[in-house]
Protein backbone atom coordinates (compact mmCIF):
# COMPACT_ATOMS: atom_id res chain seq x y z
CA UNK A 1 0.00 0.00 0.00
CA UNK A 2 1.42 3.34 -1.01
CA UNK A 3 0.69 6.60 0.75
CA UNK A 4 0.72 10.03 -0.89
CA UNK A 5 -0.09 13.50 0.41
CA UNK A 6 -1.90 15.72 -2.09
CA UNK A 7 -3.10 19.32 -1.97
CA UNK A 8 -6.59 20.56 -2.87
CA UNK A 9 -6.60 23.51 -5.29
CA UNK A 10 -8.66 26.66 -4.84
CA UNK A 11 -11.28 25.13 -7.14
CA UNK A 12 -11.50 21.96 -5.02
CA UNK A 13 -9.50 19.89 -7.48
CA UNK A 14 -6.92 17.26 -6.60
CA UNK A 15 -4.18 15.63 -8.64
CA UNK A 16 -3.83 11.88 -8.35
CA UNK A 17 -0.09 11.12 -8.35
CA UNK A 18 1.29 9.57 -11.55
CA UNK A 19 2.41 6.41 -9.71
CA UNK A 20 -1.16 5.82 -8.49
CA UNK A 21 -2.70 6.59 -11.91
CA UNK A 22 -0.34 4.15 -13.62
CA UNK A 23 -0.86 1.39 -11.07
CA UNK A 24 -4.67 1.69 -11.22
CA UNK A 25 -4.75 2.44 -14.96
CA UNK A 26 -6.58 5.72 -14.46
CA UNK A 27 -6.64 7.39 -17.88
CA UNK A 28 -8.12 10.77 -18.84
CA UNK A 29 -11.91 10.58 -18.90
CA UNK A 30 -12.04 7.59 -16.53
CA UNK A 31 -14.83 7.86 -13.97
CA UNK A 32 -14.33 7.40 -10.24
CA UNK A 33 -16.87 7.09 -7.46
CA UNK A 34 -16.26 9.28 -4.39
CA UNK A 35 -17.73 7.81 -1.22
CA UNK A 36 -17.62 9.47 2.19
CA UNK A 37 -17.00 7.05 5.04
CA UNK A 38 -16.89 8.83 8.37
CA UNK A 39 -14.17 11.46 8.03
CA UNK A 40 -12.58 9.80 4.99
CA UNK A 41 -13.20 9.92 1.25
CA UNK A 42 -12.78 6.67 -0.69
CA UNK A 43 -12.19 6.76 -4.45
CA UNK A 44 -13.29 3.70 -6.43
CA UNK A 45 -12.74 3.11 -10.14
CA UNK A 46 -15.96 2.62 -12.08
CA UNK A 47 -15.99 0.15 -14.97
CA UNK A 48 -15.60 1.62 -18.46
CA UNK A 49 -18.75 -0.21 -19.59
CA UNK A 50 -20.98 -0.86 -16.55
CA UNK A 51 -23.50 -2.87 -18.57
CA UNK A 52 -20.85 -5.29 -19.80
CA UNK A 53 -19.17 -5.37 -16.39
CA UNK A 54 -22.33 -6.32 -14.49
CA UNK A 55 -23.90 -8.48 -17.22
CA UNK A 56 -24.56 -11.96 -15.87
CA UNK A 57 -23.89 -11.32 -12.18
CA UNK A 58 -27.38 -12.60 -11.31
CA UNK A 59 -27.22 -15.79 -13.39
CA UNK A 60 -27.48 -17.95 -10.29
CA UNK A 61 -30.65 -18.02 -8.26
CA UNK A 62 -34.29 -17.49 -9.16
CA UNK A 63 -35.28 -15.51 -12.23
CA UNK A 64 -36.64 -12.12 -11.21
CA UNK A 65 -38.43 -11.83 -14.55
CA UNK A 66 -40.24 -15.13 -14.03
CA UNK A 67 -41.16 -14.09 -10.51
CA UNK A 68 -42.62 -10.78 -11.73
CA UNK A 69 -44.52 -12.50 -14.54
CA UNK A 70 -46.01 -15.04 -12.11
CA UNK A 71 -47.03 -12.24 -9.74
CA UNK A 72 -48.68 -10.38 -12.62
CA UNK A 73 -50.56 -13.55 -13.70
CA UNK A 74 -51.95 -13.91 -10.17
CA UNK A 75 -53.01 -10.25 -10.12
CA UNK A 76 -54.71 -10.63 -13.51
CA UNK A 77 -56.55 -13.76 -12.31
CA UNK A 78 -57.71 -11.89 -9.20
CA UNK A 79 -58.91 -8.98 -11.34
CA UNK A 80 -60.76 -11.37 -13.68
CA UNK A 81 -62.50 -13.03 -10.69
CA UNK A 82 -63.61 -9.64 -9.34
CA UNK A 83 -65.02 -8.63 -12.73
CA UNK A 84 -67.05 -11.82 -13.11
CA UNK A 85 -68.66 -11.41 -9.68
Amino acid sequence: MSTNVITVSGKGQIVIPREVRRRLQILPGRKLLVKVEGDSAVLTLLPDDPVEHFCGIFKEGPSLTEGLLEERRKERDDEDRQITR
